[in-house]
Order: structure tokens, then sequence, then C-alpha cells
């Protein structure tokens, strides 16, 4: 009992330590940039830990991101996009005709590339939102050079793809312990806006969720349908609130 008590006691002093290392830090739309990393056609093809019809949509609604919140540096990359891994999908690239898009010769690492480091460091902010495939390679490796430099990363679980799930949990929880945010494009999404009566806000959100969330589109689109129709069906009245 006293050595199971001891194995608790060092777990809870760890996991405060952790805690207290990376204290709680909320997206700022007006410091965060949006990295579009190595999303490629032929590396799409790497990403079965999910769902290939899901991940395809979780990776074109993490890239269009930024065309909601318009106060996003964008920043696109690819690796070796001449071989195999392929380029980026056009609706990707056609979201953001004026964006960078460095195209690396080599680097695995997305920051050991100059032109790269040097579009991040153009933008002047500190927050930086990414996924890529794949988890453990691309964007684990970048993800954890920005936290060396001192940047803070929000890393899309559900835009991220690689070879398997067992794969994906162990670079997550690397990933969670160099203090990377691991959180879902709703997260992201929610955490930018703030507050639905902001610009952007419901206006602008809702048609977005509607695309790229369809179970919460449909509750938005079941109230609409609710509030214009107004008619309850025998029973309903019986149901509680």
């Amino acid at each position: 009992m006293k050595f199971a008590t001891a194995l608790l006691s060092a777990g809870l002093m760890a996991g405060s330590a952790v805690a207290d290392s990376f204290p709680w830090e909320r997206l700022e739309k007006n410091n965060s940039v949006l990295v579009i990393l190595d999303m490629q056609e032929g590396l799409f093809n790497l990403a079965r830990d999910w769902d290939a019809n899901l991940y395809r949509d979780a990776m074109m609604a993490h890239s269009s991101i930024g065309t909601i919140f318009k106060e996003l540096p964008v920043i696109m990359t690819t690796s070796a996009e001449n071989g195999p891994n392929g380029r980026l999908p056009q609706e990707i690239t056609d979201m953001y005709p004026d964006a960078p898009l460095i195209m690396r010769q080599g680097e695995v690492d997305a920051w050991d590339n100059s032109d790269f480091r040097a579009a991040i460091k153009a933008t002047n902010r500190t927050q930086i939102i990414i996924a890529g495939i794949v988890t453990d390679v691309c964007t684990a490796f970048l993800a954890r050079s920005l936290r060396a430099e001192g940047y803070s990363v929000w890393a899309n679980i559900e835009a991220s793809g690689t070879t398997s799930k067992e794969i994906r949990d162990i670079a997550n929880d690397q990933l969670i312990r160099a203090g990377v945010n691991v959180v879902s494009l709703f997260a992201i999404v929610c955490d930018l806006m703030r507050d639905w009566r902001h610009t952007p806000g419901a206006a602008e959100v809702f048609p977005w969720i509607d695309r790229h969330m369809p179970a919460y589109g449909m509750v938005a689109r079941a109230h609409r349908a609710a509030n214009e129709n107004g008619t309850l069906v025998p029973g309903q009245d019986l149901l509680p609130l």
C-alpha cells in the first residue's frame, strides 16, 4: 500500500510539474499562423489511421480555416513534390493563391528549410496551427522544432494522418509531452472565434460547420426547421424539454 501510495504521489507530482510547465493558453486570431504541411496527394495514401473519406474532408477543413479567419497568415509547404509525394491538392492551393508555398527539396523537418523558417518569422506571430502527413514525422518533427524555438503549437489531431492508429497515438503522446496542444478541429475554430457574437462568428462559422462538420451542421439545420415550421407531431408535446 505504501509503495502504491508513493507511486501515486510521484505521478501526481509529475503531472503537476507538466501542468505548471505548460499553462493554459488561448489561441489568438491576431497572433496565430495556419500551416498546411505536406498534405500531398501521394502522401495521402500513407494516412491509414483514419477512414480515407473522413481524412480527406479533415484535410480540406483544416486548410480552409484561413478562409473564415482572414486574419491568419497561411503558409503551405511540401516535401519533394516532384517525386512520389506529389503536390498539394488544387482545392487547397486555390484557397490561397497569394500565400507562400515553400517547396522543400530534401528537408524532412520543415523547420530545417531556411525559406520556411523565414516565412514563419516574417509573420511576427508566436502561435502556430499545424497538421500534416505523416503525424509521426512531418507534424511531430516540425511541432517539436517550433516548441524548441519558443513557439506555441496547436496540432490538429484530425487532419494529421499516418500509417496506423498505434503510431498516431505514440506520436501524439510525444507531442503532448513536448507541450504541444493536440486538439480537434472544432476546438481550434471555437478558440479562434471565442464568441458566436464576434466577427467571424455565427454568420461566418455556421456555413463552414455545415460543410465540414455535418453532425453539428444538422443540429443547426434541425433548429432552423423547428423555428420555421413550429409544428409538433402528436406526442412531442409530452416529451421533456
